[in-house]
């Protein structure tokens, strides 16, 4: 600003700074109102209708229909918006002006932050300028750049306006209210817009417009609570040529002498009549009087953001090799089929039982960054090449880094503002760790499973724990033996709850929340009630962890009874219901379960160190074990009969923990002790986590756009309406070197040029799984629909379905299994080149119990027997082929199917079968070291004139038997559309090659 207080002038002409929030409203308003009115009179059948549906499905149009198709509405709001960008460029440097009059010019931190602010915002008035300006029609791709420019930049406009803002309680309300109504409105804007351009479901699209609009009301009547702030300001137009004392009207910051000069153009007084909110500036711009200071975001250093980041990056190192202990400790008994001995190192983790040494324990919180150096041995494990020896780095790993963090959370518990800060930098590493999963398709890039051939980014994440570590060792902070030995009264604590709560605690966020789409996953249905995508819903559930950790500042409303309540309320939606209700219940208690972070761990930590952290790891082991004897029952030496299929127990058992805990913290009284600015560094504490949270949720936004698909699938050859369907057993996606596989496979399924294939032994969503979701990465790279099929609640070792074809609906089914492993099948109905072809992915049961095969595979053969259209069956049975074979009969006979090749006699889990399909192809590829199972393929044609008749039942068995020809021909007399990819001949390619029969077999 220029400086004129020397000058003389006539003031022209006084405005009030009122007037530009209220122009910018109007004209703002008008262009949306009238172009709805307008669109709604002149084209409402065609701003309503879209690529899926139309009238009476859809019937409120989207803003872009409404406001970028059509004349004369287009115009009309593009007239709007032009007279809006004046008033709304005025807005951006109001506020510039209004920061910095509010602060001591000493603090460059504030006004660095206004500059920042007010570049932000222009770039956000430009991006509004882009989606208006450049609609979908004009150019899809530059319109939705400018529109996520223009959501990128709303998040610090939204958080830094109200920040920075004076503190008028009626202006805060009312921003914080219109803030949280435009962020809420976007989690069902983007489930609706997924219901809508990915499932095609008819009059999505209407209820996500509903809330596009819901964005542009909330938007500008956050603006519009400018009108208050402004009440003090005013424009002069200064004729400074002529004289008069009426010029002497200007000032420049940190100028101002007395109050009575405040009144002039970017002056300022307090926010209207509010006493509560009204300012004096002294003569060198000091701020004195009620309220509360905005200089918040002068205290915020480089060098503390930086501590910050590294602490959450540990954090998210934690999280890392906590998760992978269990993944790695599977690996041994998949392999030997029962306990192998290894299971032992789950147990690693009551090491942290030695913080009961108090010389122990306070030399680590000297030495915190070298024992995070040393806790890296975890991430540097994916070196090591044997299973074993990796395991044991990775459970070294885990012990150090758990007695590190105890240390520091034990350390802190005198002083506030550093407690609140370690438990929320874990609790962000948590959150990171859930949104770097998300970017890396539900797998940890850093997981000693992960290398460079699959994806693996262990060599960075290991130089950035090297970084964050050494940042730990420069700086300087007090550890616990200088702070103040102030005890609270712990007459109400008791240290047993709090070890019990934070031991169950532990294992629910690590069971539910170490992976964002494990709530999706867990409220799974059939098509078409399958829930959220895990694309979407894992956004909804990163929001909703952030959400509960905003809200974990109000302790005692966060363990109260009530909230304890709605909390198990959301738990049993979950646990009870399909789709989207269930989703809706796993939403409510992912925010409780957040909210109770900081109060659960630094309840643990004012407890005796040593016993509070030994009983708290037993109670985690023994839920986790639990949690994996509700499937594995059949595995385990005892409980087996009692746990089976009871994930119910589980959830009852950590709920009674967790209330427990959360009643000891509840009644616990912790006062703000002795540390210098101890509110600045609490509120600090929380701005920083406030602003991390913002970029993970950003961040997990721009995951998910990039992750939605963009084409539909397509089969590989349509021209010969072929179909080429295989079945295969995957071993969790862990290959026999203990590597992740996904890649691998998708190379495999897409070489074979597989337009369904079913993938058994692929539930992943369990803490001995990693909490994983091969389903997300296959689907999307190969571009296929997906059956997730029964989910982790369901207690199976999971069947997968991945189809080329539009799945039309689909049931999960859990076969009858009195004894052994529960089993499970999807049956789905395919859009097949026009025609229902249905599709059963099955997994039976072992060889041990022969009633659970018989009386699951006779529930198969009833299914497909039921069925009118044309069938196929990829399944795993376990049974020697053949008349005369009991299970083989019961299939084949009793579910009237074909076997894709009746002469094949090496077979004996995985089986193909067929029905009002012509079959050309049959094919066994080997595994290739990813699993012990050969991959078995079919090629089928579908006939133009399939109809779906009942013929199959009116044939005595033995006419169908002979209705299917197993004459087989050359290759050289099938068109090559129809043939296996000659890859595979010989040496085949990655260690995949036919094999037993060594080529492939084609039919007449």
């Amino acid at each position: 600003m220029v400086n004129l207080a020397d000058k003389k002038g006539v003031v022209l002409s006084r405005i009030s700074a009122t007037t530009v929030p209220f122009a910018h409203t109007i004209f703002g308003g008008s262009a949306f109102v009238l172009a709805l009115i307008i669109g709604c009179y002149g084209h409402y059948y065609k701003i309503v209708k879209n690529g899926v549906a139309g009238y009476p499905e859809e019937w409120f149009p989207s803003v872009s229909s409404t406001t970028g198709d059509w004349y004369p509405e287009r115009n009309i709001c593009q007239i709007f918006i032009a007279l809006t960008s004046g008033p709304r460029l005025l807005l951006c440097y109001l506020w510039y002006l209004l920061i910095i009059r509010n602060v001591p010019t000493s603090e460059q931190g504030s006004t660095a932050f206004a500059k920042f602010l007010f570049a932000n915002d222009v770039i956000r008035t430009i991006a509004c300028g882009g989606w208006v300006y450049v609609t979908s029609s004009d150019d899809h791709a530059i319109h939705d750049f400018a529109m996520m420019i223009y959501l990128l930049c709303t998040v610090p406009h939204v958080v830094g306006t109200i920040k920075s803002a004076p503190q008028n309680l009626k202006a805060q309300g009312y921003r914080r209210m219109f803030g949280y109504a435009f962020f809420g409105a976007l989690v069902p804007m983007i489930y609706f817009f997924i219901q809508h351009n990915i499932n095609h479901i008819p009059g999505a699209y209407t209820y996500y417009a509903i809330f596009e609009w819901s964005l542009i009301i909330s938007d500008l009547a956050f603006d519009a609570v400018c009108v208050i702030d402004f009440q003090a300001f005013e424009f002069q137009v200064v004729d400074v040529g002529m004289s008069g004392s009426r010029g002497q009207g200007f000032y420049e910051p940190g100028n101002v002498n007395s109050g009575s000069d405040l009144k002039t153009f970017g002056g300022y007084t307090g926010g209207g009549s509010s006493s509560s909110s009204s300012r004096t500036f002294g003569a060198n711009g000091k701020m004195f009087g009620g309220g509360k200071s905005t200089s918040a975001w002068g205290l915020i250093k480089p060098a503390d953001a930086l501590s910050f980041a590294a602490d959450v990056y540990l954090g998210f190192i934690f999280w890392s090799m906590l998760t992978a202990l269990p993944l790695m400790i599977w690996y041994f008994p998949l392999w030997h089929m029962g306990l192998s001995g290894y299971e032992i190192f789950l147990f690693c983790n009551v090491s942290a039982g030695l913080l009961g040494f108090n010389g122990l324990r306070r030399a680590i919180d000297r030495s915190k960054g070298l024992v995070h150096l040393l806790s890296l041995v975890g991430v540097l494990s994916y070196k090591i090449f044997d299973p074993a020896y990796r395991l044991l780095a990775v459970a070294a790993g885990v012990s150090l880094s758990l007695l590190v963090w105890g240390a520091t959370l034990f350390g802190q518990r005198h002083q506030n503002g550093r407690a609140e800060r370690g438990v929320m930098a874990l609790a962000i590493g948590l959150v990171l760790h859930d949104v770097v999963k998300q970017a890396w398709w539900a797998n940890n890039p850093i997981w000693p499973i992960m290398n460079s051939e699959n994806g693996g980014r262990n060599f960075a994440g290991l130089v950035l724990g090297i970084l964050a570590s050494v940042q730990v060792m420069l700086r300087e902070e007090p550890h616990e033996h200088e702070a103040k030995s102030i005890e609270s009264s712990r007459k109400n604590e008791n240290w047993v709850k709090a070890s019990i709560g934070g031991g169950a605690y532990l294992f629910c966020l690590h069971s539910m929340y170490t992976e964002a789409a494990t709530i999706s996953r867990w409220s799974l249905g059939g098509y078409p009630n399958t829930g959220p995508h895990p694309v979407t819903g894992g956004l909804m559930v990163i929001m909703a962890m952030s959400s509960g950790l905003l809200l974990s500042s109000q302790r005692l409303f966060v363990t109260s009874a009530a909230w304890f309540g709605i909390g198990s309320a959301g738990l049993a939606l979950l646990h009870f219901m399909e789709g989207d209700i269930g989703f809706f219940g796993g939403l409510v208690f992912t925010v409780f379960v957040l909210s109770l972070f900081p109060t659960m761990f630094r309840s643990l930590s004012r407890q005796p160190p040593g016993r509070a952290m030994l009983v708290a790891m037993l109670v985690y082991n023994f839920l986790a074990l639990a949690h994996v004897w509700v499937v594995a029952y059949a595995f385990v030496p005892i409980g087996g009969d009692f746990m089976r299929e009871h994930t119910d127990y589980v959830l009852i058992a950590m709920m009674a923990c967790l209330w427990l805990g959360i009643r000891n913290a509840n009644s616990t009284n912790w006062p703000l002790i002795s540390e210098t600015r101890k509110r600045s560094a609490f509120s600090i504490v929380r701005l920083h986590s406030k602003l991390v949270l913002a970029v993970m949720v950003l961040s997990s936004l721009f995951i998910s756009l990039k992750r939605y698909p963009r084409t539909t699938p397509q089969p590989y050859h349509p021209e010969h309406r072929l179909i080429t369907a295989g079945i295969w057993t995957i071993h969790f996606a862990i290959d026999n070197d203990m590597y992740n596989s996904e890649l691998r496979m998708r190379d495999a399924i897409r070489d074979l040029e597989l337009d369904v294939v079913g993938l058994l032994e692929s539930d992943l969503q369990r803490m001995i799984m990693g909490n994983r979701d091969l389903t997300q990465f296959l689907a999307e790279d190969l571009n296929m629909y997906a059956d997730y099929g029964p989910g982790p609640t369901k207690h199976t070792w999971g069947c997968t379905m991945l189809s080329k074809f539009p799945i039309k609906q689909s049931t999960h089914h859990l076969l009858p299994s009195p004894k052994g492993e529960l089993a499970c099948a999807i049956h789905a109905t395919l859009d097949v080149y026009g025609k229902e072809v249905d599709v059963i992915v099955s997994h039976n049961g072992q060889e041990e119990d022969l009633r659970d095969r018989q009386l699951q595979t006779t529930e198969l053969g009833r299914i497909m027997r039921e069925s009118n259209n044309p069938f196929l069956f990829l399944g795993y049975v376990v049974t020697k082929p053949g008349v005369g074979q009991e299970i083989y009969e019961l299939l084949m006979d009793g579910g009237r199917m074909h076997d894709v090749e009746v002469s094949d006699w090496d077979r004996w889990c995985e089986y193909l079968a067929f029905r009002g399909v012509k079959r050309v192809g049959y094919a066994r590829v080997s595994h290739g070291g990813i699993t012990d199972t050969e991959i078995q393929v079919g090629k089928y044609v579908v006939p133009e004139d399939a109809r779906p008749s009942g013929e199959h039942r009116r044939v005595t068995l033995e006419e169908f038997r002979s209705q299917a020809s197993y004459e087989q021909i050359p290759e050289e007399h099938v068109p090559k559309g129809l043939r296996y990819p000659a890859m595979f001949y010989g040496e085949g390619v990655r260690n995949h090659h036919f094999h037993v029969f060594d080529k492939p077999y084609y039919y007449a």
